[in-house]
């Protein structure tokens, strides 16, 4: 790559493959007739979330109180912070609301509840808050039918605050090994919000926001209804774990690590290279699908898979480059300086270890494009 010849390891974005993934998913949610809040912890960038929320009704979700105020700083008020809220960080809420940040908070525990109606008399801040719900046991959340759902909404309620609704992630769509098995995940991260909203109501709340979604549910759903947004952001890059799980196709991955051969091991038949863990992330979310992509899928200079390479193993800085069955690689054919990309498992973890991305005009130019925020 020319213009200044960027030092690796760095992180490239092909803009036209992110562009058509944005209109996908824009497509897709327009034909079930459920607007998008994109979550952009995977892109941390205001250029790409502007180009997200184009269309939408402007909300964006988030996962650090870093991410809200960068965001908030560029003008997006309308903000889900969607992580449990810890207690201690009820106050930074609180004085980000004091400014005009329209933000909601998630909780699923009654003592977080109490905690919260605490917090908004010493603070006087009526928080707006959504309860999380557990469609499969994969993480946080009540279940739908949990007898705590409408003790937690009567506490806040009691302290001024507001039971905006309920939000579920099912973060069990990732485990799902076919279609028919996402789409009947999709349906359960649905019912189970819209059950748990319909008790809410039933209950005297008002309970207006139903959020949904991932990625993967978002794409493979087919009913919507009852719900009022879908949350996903992977889309806008895509990897490997999506391409595994058929949510999108491994040409559609818009973004991948540049990196250079710096050495050999004759005795094994594989390279190293300058992006070991620290540039690619410790990710191995392939190791359980049909495909184990190692570390990350090595493609050419230009971005041309090249096939059955992987990146093996991962120290701090190194990258061991070898075939996925073990034989050796012909060394000759990549002669120290190489340059080859790295297409990740996980778009949001390898992002993360970045500052910033060099935007992919051509196959051999890159130009440095806006930083990425970071921290929490």
């Amino acid at each position: 790559m020319t213009n200044s010849h960027p030092l690796t390891p760095c992180l490239l974005l092909d803009t036209a493959r992110m562009t058509r993934n944005i209109e996908r998913m824009r497509i897709r949610l327009q034909s079930l007739g459920v607007a998008l809040r994109p979550h952009v912890k995977t892109c941390k960038n205001i250029d790409i979330a502007r180009q997200m929320i184009a269309g939408q009704p402007g909300g964006i979700t988030v996962s650090t109180l870093a991410e809200a105020d960068h965001f908030f700083e560029h003008g997006m008020t309308d903000i889900l912070y969607a992580v449990g809220i810890a207690p201690g960080k009820l106050a930074a809420v609180a004085e980000r609301m004091a400014r005009g940040m329209a933000l909601r908070i998630i909780l699923d525990h009654p003592q977080t509840a109490r905690a919260v109606a605490s917090a908004a008399g010493q603070l006087d801040t009526r928080f707006r808050v959504l309860i999380e719900i557990d469609a499969d046991g994969e993480r946080a959340g009540l279940r739908a039918d949990a007898p705590e759902l409408t003790e937690i909404a009567a506490t806040l309620e009691q302290a001024g605050c507001h039971v905006d609704g309920v939000m579920v992630h099912a973060g069990g769509s990732y485990h799902c090994n076919d279609a028919d098995g996402m789409r009947r995940m999709a349906e359960t991260e649905r019912s189970s919000a819209v059950e748990a909203a319909g008790r809410l109501r039933r209950a005297g709340h008002e309970a207006a926001v139903v959020s949904v979604g991932s990625t993967p549910t978002a794409t493979f759903a087919s009913d919507l209804s009852g719900t009022t947004e879908v949350r996903a952001g992977v889309h806008v890059f895509q990897d490997l774990v999506q391409a595994g799980l058929g949510v999108c196709r491994i040409d559609d991955i818009a973004i991948s690590v540049l990196t250079e051969v710096i050495g050999h091991r004759p005795a094994d038949g594989t390279l190293l290279v300058d992006a070991g863990w620290m540039a690619l992330s410790r990710d191995r979310g392939t190791a359980d699908q049909t495909v184990d992509q190692g570390y990350g899928l090595v493609c050419n200079e230009a971005g041309r898979i090249i096939e059955d390479v992987i990146v093996t193993a991962t120290n701090q800085e190194h990258g061991i480059v070898g075939r996925r069955d073990g034989t050796s690689l012909d060394l000759d054919e990549f002669p120290v300086g190489t340059r080859l990309r790295i297409l990740p498992n996980h778009a949001c973890a390898t992002a993360a270890q970045h500052d910033g991305y060099w935007i992919i005009d051509s196959p051999d130019q890159a130009r440095r494009w806006l930083p990425r925020c970071r921290g929490w």
